[in-house]
C-alpha cells in the first residue's frame, strides 16, 4: 500500500469498539507461538504446550498418612480405651526401605509417616491411640477401618491420568507434582517476543532534565517489567520521535525481531498520529479497531502486520498501564500459549465495600483505581481522585474497580470487586 493509500485508509478508518468486542477481536487474532522442550526445574511461569499424563501411579506403594503401627483393620475391631486389643509387635519399617515381610494375623509394626506398609497390612492406628507395653505387644486404644490413615496405590494420581492439561502456566507446586510422577522434561510453548516502542518528541530518558515541555520516560520502564510479568521477553525498541520514516523503520524491526509489537504513544487522533497510517503501509495489514469505550484509554489500536498483532496503548502513564493490564497482557499470555478463558481472567480478586459514591459516564466501561483499608471488620475501597496523566495515582492504587458500561455509576456501601494490582 502506497503512502496516499495508507493517509485514506487512516481518514476512512476509526472504529470505537466495546470491551467485549475488543477481546473478541484480541482472541481472535493471537497466533501462538512455538514450542520447545525444557527441563522441569527450568519451567516454573512456563505454559504447557500439549496435555501430561503420568507415568505411573502415585503413590507406587501403599503409603502410612500417619506414624503410628501398620496394622490388619479387623484385628483392631471393637479395641478402646477401656478394652484396648493387643497386638504383637513384630519389628518397624525403616523410612525409605521396602517392608519385605508380611504381616501376619495379630501382628503390628511400627511406621512412620510416608513409609511403606508390609503385605497383609491394610491400616495405621495412629500412635497417639497405642501403647507398647514391653512384653514385646503394643495396646490399640482404638479400632480402625480398612485403608484408614492410608494412602493407597494410585490414590494420589493413576498411570496414564491427565496430570495438567495444555495451556496450564505452571506455578511452583506444579513443578512438584511433575516430578513427584516422574515427568524431568516438560513441553512448554515457547517465550512470546514483545517488542516495545514509545513514540514522542517530549520523551527524555531519566537521568536527564526535562525542559518545559518535556517528560521522563515513564511508560517504556512499567510496560517492559509487565511484559515480562505476563510472560514473556521484552525487545525494547526505545524512544521513536514523531518522524513516519524512522517510526516506519523502527516498525520494521520490530515486526522482524518479536511476535507482538507493542507501542506506547501515538495512538491518539492528532496531527502527529502516524500508528495506524504506518500500520496500514505493511502489505497485508489490518486494523480491527481504533479505540474501545473504556475509561482511561479509550485511544487503543489493535492491528495485525505481517501477521503478527500489534497494539497501540495510550501515551498518558495511567492509561497505558490500565489497558496492558486489561488487553494487553490477555494478548501476551494467548500468544504464549494460554486459553482465552485464563488469560483474561484476573489473577487475583478481592470483594470490598465502596466508600463513597463514584459516577461513570454512560456508554463506557470505567475502571476506578481505589485504595484498600480494613475497617470496622470489613475491607473498604475508597476511590483515588486523579487525571490519567497522573502516574503516581496508580502507584498509590491497590486495584481498580470496574464500573460496566451502561451504569451510572456505583452507590456508596454496594459490596464490589476489586481488581487487585
Amino acid at each position: 500500500m502506497g503512502r496516499a493509500e495508507a493517509r485514506l485508509a487512516v481518514k476512512s478508518f476509526f472504529r470505537v469498539v466495546t470491551v467485549d468486542e475488543a477481546k473478541d477481536q484480541i482472541a481472535a487474532f493471537a497466533p501462538r507461538v512455538g514450542s520447545e522442550t525444557v527441563a522441569a526445574e527450568d519451567a516454573f511461569g512456563r505454559v504447557l504446550a500439549r496435555d501430561l499424563a503420568s507415568p505411573g501411579d502415585l503413590p507406587h506403594f501403599h503409603r502410612a498418612n500417619m506414624d503410628g503401627y501398620a496394622a490388619r483393620a479387623r484385628d483392631t475391631f471393637g479395641a478402646s480405651a477401656t478394652l484396648p486389643a493387643y497386638l504383637r509387635l513384630a519389628g518397624a519399617v525403616e523410612m525409605g526401605q521396602e517392608a519385605k515381610r508380611a504381616l501376619a494375623k495379630g501382628e503390628a509394626v511400627r511406621i512412620s509417616t510416608g513409609g511403606m506398609l508390609p503385605a497383609g497390612a491394610d491400616a495405621v492406628v495412629m500412635v497417639e491411640y497405642t501403647e507398647e507395653t514391653g512384653d514385646g505387644n503394643v495396646e490399640i486404644h482404638r479400632g480402625v477401618s480398612p485403608w484408614e490413615n492410608v494412602i493407597r496405590i494410585g490414590e494420589d494420581i493413576k498411570k496414564g491420568q491427565i496430570v495438567f492439561r495444555r495451556g496450564r502456566r505452571l506455578r511452583a507446586r506444579d513443578l512438584g507434582a511433575l516430578t513427584g510422577v516422574g515427568v524431568t522434561r516438560v513441553p512448554v510453548f515457547r517465550r512470546p517476543r514483545v517488542a516495545l516502542i514509545s513514540t514522542g518528541d517530549e520523551i527524555v530518558e531519566p537521568g536527564k532534565k526535562p525542559r518545559p515541555g518535556q517528560v521522563r520516560n515513564v511508560n517504556q520502564y512499567s510496560l517492559r517489567a509487565m511484559i515480562v510479568d505476563s510472560g514473556a521477553q521484552a525487545v525494547d525498541l526505545g524512544v521513536v520521535r514523531d518522524d513516519r520514516s524512522a517510526f516506519a523503520r523502527a516498525m520494521r524491526d520490530a515486526l522482524g525481531r518479536a511476535d507482538i509489537v507493542m507501542l506506547s504513544g501515538g495512538s491518539s487522533v492528532g496531527v502527529k498520529d502516524m500508528t495506524v497510517e504506518v500500520i496500514a503501509s505493511f502489505p497485508g495489514s489490518q486494523v480491527f479497531f481504533h479505540g474501545i469505550s473504556v475509561a482511561p484509554g479509550k485511544p487503543t489500536i489493535f492491528a495485525a502486520a505481517r501477521g503478527k498483532p500489534v497494539m497501540g496503548l495510550p501515551g498518558h502513564p495511567v492509561s497505558a498501564l490500565v489497558i496492558f493490564e486489561l488487553f494487553g497482557a490477555p494478548l501476551v499470555r494467548m500468544v504464549g500459549g494460554e486459553d482465552r478463558s485464563s488469560a483474561f481472567a484476573f489473577r487475583r480478586t478481592t470483594r470490598a465495600v465502596l466508600a463513597q459514591n463514584v459516577a461513570s459516564a454512560p456508554g463506557r466501561e470505567d475502571y476506578v483505581r481505589v485504595t484498600l483499608e480494613a475497617r470496622d471488620g470489613r475491607l473498604e475501597a475508597r476511590p483515588l481522585p486523579g487525571k490519567s496523566g497522573a502516574i503516581f495515582n496508580l502507584v498509590g492504587a491497590d486495584g481498580m474497580v470496574r464500573i460496566a458500561q451502561g451504569d451510572e455509576g456505583l452507590e456508596q456501601g454496594e459490596e464490589v470487586e476489586v481488581i487487585l494490582f
